[in-house]
């Protein structure tokens, strides 16, 4: 298992946990070790539930239990999660959130089941290269999200979920076809300055696709009633106006600075004050955001800022908050462990020995 860096230090590298282990034996045989815990390897079982998708079994689950119980427990996984105690929290809402995540995580320590990422693909015309992403959530510390992109829109999907928002929901848009013109820094530090230029945009994207929805409707209506397909001229004219609005999309990227000052304005909350002073380019965005168990989700507006090729940040109107996110860069290989095809090759290997 690879976990993030402690909260809020999304540059450092990614850490490294064994959760299990095949040992592949003679005469086709093989045994399964579930390295959960803190006792040493004990004996575990592996299954194939379907394509790129498997689940571990722990057998021996008293080796996850510790002398201390449950105290000892939540203090060892909030030291190893966190890198810190309970007494350096004073947050009362942020312990409250600490203690969910630790009673629901440790509800599967003993049955897991995994499913193979596919990273998304690479265009040349992407604004910066696809992958997978370390990011501050709040009091929710660090979590992964997988940003890709689709023509004028780019998205950024949680890999890891908290109480709130869990993982396969897409924690940010970012629509490409509308960048901001940040004000100089001063007037920036003003947070209703920045809030009055988002909400503009917000209004102008509402009258887009309120339009884009009409044009749609007499579409639709003009085909129907039209015994030839009359309506392939405005077709045309349709394709046309989104390759010039995707042209003048490509020209704004293009001319945009090769960096401009950048700071937060007063009253955002950040995790992470290290966040660079210059950034790239902005655009419109919009963020989700929900109660606990994922009740009441909507989309509230944003700014997501291009640092550089390997950083971004999202600023959360509603929540004056925001959010900073680094690239991960490890290769997802151990020394010791085998190839995608040769894994593939095991796992069929012990299903076969299972039936």
């Amino acid at each position: 298992m690879y976990l993030p860096p402690h909260d809020p230090h999304v540059d450092d590298p990614m850490r490294f946990k064994p959760l299990f282990r095949i040992h592949l034996m003679e005469r086709k045989c093989a045994t399964v070790e579930c390295m959960y815990g803190h006792k040493g390897p004990h004996n575990g079982h592996i299954q194939i539930v379907k394509k790129d998708e498997f689940s571990t079994k722990c057998n021996q689950t008293d080796h996850h239990r510790m002398s201390g119980g449950r105290q000892e427990e939540f203090r060892t996984w909030l030291r190893e999660e966190w890198g810190r105690t309970l007494e350096d929290i004073f947050h009362e809402h942020m312990q409250e959130l600490i203690l969910m995540k630790f009673i629901y995580t440790s509800q599967y320590d003993n049955c897991l089941t995994y499913r193979r990422i596919y990273l998304p693909p690479s265009s040349p015309d992407d604004l910066i290269k696809p992958g997978l992403f370390k990011g501050t959530y709040g009091s929710h510390g660090l979590e992964i999200v997988m940003l890709s992109f689709h023509g004028k829109k780019a998205k950024g999907t949680k890999i890891t979920g908290d109480p709130n928002i869990p993982a396969g929901q897409q924690t940010v848009e970012i629509d490409l076809a509308h960048p901001l013109q940040l004000p100089d820094i001063e007037t920036l530090r003003d947070f209703s300055e920045l809030s009055r230029i988002v909400l503009e945009v917000q209004e102008q994207v509402r009258r887009e696709e309120q339009e884009e929805e009409q044009w749609q409707e007499e579409e639709d209506r003009s085909q129907q009633a039209a015994a030839q397909p009359a309506a392939k001229p405005l077709g045309g004219e349709g394709a046309e106006g989104e390759e010039t609005a995707a042209g003048a999309e490509g020209t704004t990227q293009n001319k945009a600075p090769a960096s401009q000052p950048f700071v937060l304005p007063m009253g955002v909350i950040s995790r992470n004050e290290d966040y660079p002073r210059t950034c790239r380019i902005c655009f419109y965005g919009t963020g989700l955001i929900a109660g606990h168990g994922f009740t009441s989700p909507e989309r509230t507006p944003g700014v997501f800022v291009l640092f550089d090729d390997d950083r971004f940040g999202f600023i959360w109107l509603e929540l004056k908050s925001f959010s900073l996110y680094s690239r991960i860069k490890v290769s997802f290989q151990n020394a010791e462990a085998p190839s995608r095809e040769a894994f593939d090759e095991m796992l069929k290997n012990i299903q076969s020995l299972a039936t």
